[in-house]
């Protein structure tokens, strides 16, 4: 069975749950998007998603991409796919309307790339940076480069890349040796290899814009030596750029993604922002895509879900318990722990699309609110949940995919079915955007301790007013908001004698996050308008199976906080 988008599941979310439609209301550039609007780009994007992208998973993974005199062969059908992508206006949904764009919010979006991922993981992969590169051109950019190459990229009909990576330089950017020299007129040349570039190159789009971390002759070393350089495939001349691909990678997933091995000999490019301020700018695009890898787990997860739940309603197994043997076997559906491997997933899936989806309409707050402090809440609310994202679903869309193959048993391990492509597709997302671990250490080194966690609290304190003492869920959610906040001050007070303490609790402190957030978000749930059988199940295997890990972090932070003998 292919992927399925439900609009339906979603515009609960957004307008019983987190009131969308009022929120962006109170934005000047969104007063007129009201729920009957975001419904029908909803229902839109679920017809283009489960209609043209869907169906070419299968034939992405198994025929995957091929290099030929340099040139990337993509599957059968994605060329065209990708066509009907820019026709239908799906790349420009959240871009500007003066750069060709159509102006609407980003948890569109969001919801958009999350379907487009659950749909087809390897096809995503190639308009999943536009947006980020849309912005880092449209903020750090030379008036000259946006006249260029803004609209293009806004509307998809350009495709771009973010090479950082290199072979000696994984994540640690600051050992990046591309050079960049300027040239009398204005450009640079560009030399180097990078490595692990998804789209770079590729036959959807007749030029792709490279965004590159380079560093000019004179910059010092480490990361503020670092420079951004914008190097098209081809040139305005029509002439081809000294780019070139040497390989694609074999890679474990992702074979409708061409990954390639990029080479630049002396190649033009132009600087985008400041000389030495190559990292200020590509960060524009990281951490957006950092939220979008995060909706990359929830749709694999999702993927994986569905498909576990149609097979467990029709195969049947053994007798379940309590089932009336006369009958002969039970469905999957039927046994318990294939009950609770369901409803657990569930319960990840909608609590992690709540907290996703609240910071994507609260990146359009941070930038479109006329009241400076929320702005700055909603910004402070985006550093700190979007590392915690990114690393807790995709964390999940792995290891919940793996639970789902499980419901098949051995036809889970074979082809046929479809669900081990998707653990396959997903083990990536744990790594690139930054690993997991790098964004554990960002959210607590980096973003919770320099000020011992005040920020941070005060970001708790606002969830907590949102809750409702007087119910028990509530209550309890609050509890734990308090725990946290607690806890917080305990490591910032403990890393005075143990300096290697925050970076070894880092991955534990960011999973009580999370639960904790997910705490939130099914007391939101359970009590909102329209919440029925399907919430209440999942919220309960939230609450039996998914929240005692509050406890077991709990219990490891507190313990590694205590003084060393």
């Amino acid at each position: 069975m292919d992927y399925a988008p439900r609009p339906e599941d979603v515009r609960f979310l957004l307008d019983s749950v987190l009131g969308a439609s009022q929120q962006l209301s109170r934005l000047a550039p969104f007063a007129e998007v009201d729920a009957d609007l975001q419904a029908q780009v909803l229902e839109q994007a679920a017809t283009f998603v489960g209609e043209v992208i869907a169906p070419l998973q299968r034939d992405g993974d198994e025929i995957g991409c091929r290099l030929e005199d340099g040139q990337v062969r993509t599957p059968p059908g994605f060329a065209a796919a990708y066509q009907a992508f820019v026709e239908g206006g799906w790349p420009s949904l959240s871009a500007a309307a003066e750069d060709g764009g159509q102006g609407l919010p980003a948890v569109l979006e969001a919801v958009l790339y999350e379907w487009l991922a659950g749909a087809n993981h390897g096809f995503t992969m190639a308009p999943g940076l536009l947006h980020g590169a849309y912005e880092c051109i449209r903020h750090h950019a030379s008036d000259d480069l946006k006249a260029r190459y803004l609209g293009k990229v806004a509307t998809g009909e350009w495709l771009a890349t973010m090479c950082l990576t290199e072979a000696h330089a994984g994540s640690d950017l600051g050992l990046v040796r591309t050079r960049a020299v300027p040239q009398a007129d204005g450009s640079v040349r560009v030399s180097g290899t990078k490595i692990f570039i998804s789209g770079g190159e590729h036959d959807l789009t007749p030029n792709i814009v490279h965004l590159v971390l380079c560093r000019l002759p004179d910059a010092p070393a480490g990361p503020k030596g670092l420079s951004l350089a914008l190097v098209p495939k081809v040139l305005e001349d029509g002439q081809r750029n000294a780019v070139q691909c040497e390989r694609i990678e074999e890679k474990m997933g992702l074979h409708g993604s061409p990954t390639c091995v990029m080479r630049f000999d002396e190649a033009t490019g132009w600087l985008v922002g400041e000389p030495g301020r190559g990292l200020a700018a590509m960060f524009v695009m990281m951490n957006a895509a950092r939220l979008h890898v995060a909706l990359q787990g929830i749709g694999l997860l999702d993927a994986a879900w569905q498909k576990a739940n149609a097979y467990a309603q029709e195969r049947r197994q053994m007798v379940a318990p309590g089932a009336d043997r006369a009958a002969g076997p039970s469905l999957i559906a039927e046994h318990p722990a294939m009950v609770r491997v369901l409803d657990v997933q569930r319960a990840w899936i909608d609590g992690g699309r709540l907290i996703a989806y609240r910071t994507a309409l609260q990146l359009d707050v941070a930038r479109h609110a006329e009241d400076a402090k929320a702005r700055e809440a909603a910004q402070q609310w985006c550093s700190y949940i979007t590392p915690v994202l990114k690393a807790a679903c995709t964390q999940q869309g792995f290891d919940g995919a793996s639970a789902c193959l499980q419901v098949f048993g051995g036809h889970g391990y074979v082809r046929e079915w479809g669900i081990e492509q998707i653990l396959r597709d997903a083990r990536v997302t744990m790594i690139y955007e930054g690993t997991n671990e790098i964004q554990a250490i960002d959210l607590l080194v980096r973003k919770v301790l320099p000020d011992a966690g005040a920020g941070f609290a005060a970001t708790l304190l606002a969830l907590r007013d949102e809750l409702d003492a007087s119910r028990d869920v509530d209550a309890d959610a609050q509890r734990r908001l308090a725990q946290l906040r607690y806890l917080t001050t305990q490591i910032a007070m403990a890393a005075h004698a143990q300096p290697r303490l925050p970076y070894e609790l880092a991955d534990d402190y960011l999973r009580l996050v999370m639960v904790t957030l997910l705490a939130w978000a099914w007391a939101r749930i359970e009590q909102a308008p329209g919440a029925g059988e399907t919430q209440a199940r999942a919220a309960a295997a939230f609450r039996r199976w998914v929240l005692p890990e509050f406890d077991m972090r709990a219990a490891i932070i507190k313990k590694a906080c205590e003084p060393q003998k």
